[in-house]
């Protein structure tokens, strides 16, 4: 186990766990374990949007500066936004200013409102993906798999932007699509555990 993390309490965790102080509470608590409400989901794949190219450290440590810039990811409201708010958001320093992000997750949440029309929720298109994981082989290993690339294309054909397939590998991995906690990671029981408990939508 020598490539995993020992956490405060001598238990080990992955090793990314241990790269930043803030990644410990978001890696035990949050990432690996099932979600199905939409709002937290559309705010999981606009995050690893902003993320591309970056260090998911810089993402985490702005995140509550992208709630309030974004509507709490609100996708309805968000639908909304116009001209005015992508200039408003372009002078906000508290989060990442690429014109082409902030336009793209604006357009993700209307594209997200025509997928609750067409699938009855986005959880409800997301988790019919799930891999089988068996498949995945052993985790951390992949940067992205045949479902990622799959719901990739999809997305792209409904008109999402900045989905590629590793993007959407990383929002698998977030939102407990996948268990990609590493053997040994004294997490992934409790991420294992909280998926045999999830009801799927």
């Amino acid at each position: 186990m020598a490539e995993l993390f020992i956490g405060p309490d001598g238990k080990h965790r992955c090793a990314w766990a241990g790269a930043a102080p803030e990644f410990l509470d978001y890696h035990d608590r949050e990432w690996g374990f099932p979600v199905k409400d939409d709002q937290r989901l559309f705010e999981k794949i606009c995050l690893e949007s902003f993320q591309s190219g970056l260090s998911w450290r810089t993402i985490l440590n702005k995140r509550e500066n992208f709630r309030a810039a974004f509507a709490g990811f609100d996708f309805n409201a968000m639908a909304q936004f116009g001209d005015d708010d992508v200039a408003r958001l372009l002078q906000n320093a508290g989060i990442i200013r690429h014109r082409g992000k902030i336009e793209a997750v604006i357009n993700n949440a209307k594209r997200a409102q025509e997928m609750v029309v067409k699938e009855g929720s986005l959880a409800k298109f997301f988790w019919s993906y799930e891999p089988d994981p068996a498949t995945l082989g052993r985790p951390h290993t992949l940067t992205q798999c045949t479902e990622s690339v799959a719901i990739s294309k999809e997305l792209k054909k409904r008109g999402w932007k900045f989905v590629g397939p590793t993007t959407i590998f990383a929002f698998m991995q977030a939102m407990g699509l996948i268990n990609d906690h590493d053997i040994g990671c004294a997490i992934r029981d409790e991420a294992a555990k909280a998926r045999e408990a999830f009801e799927r939508p």
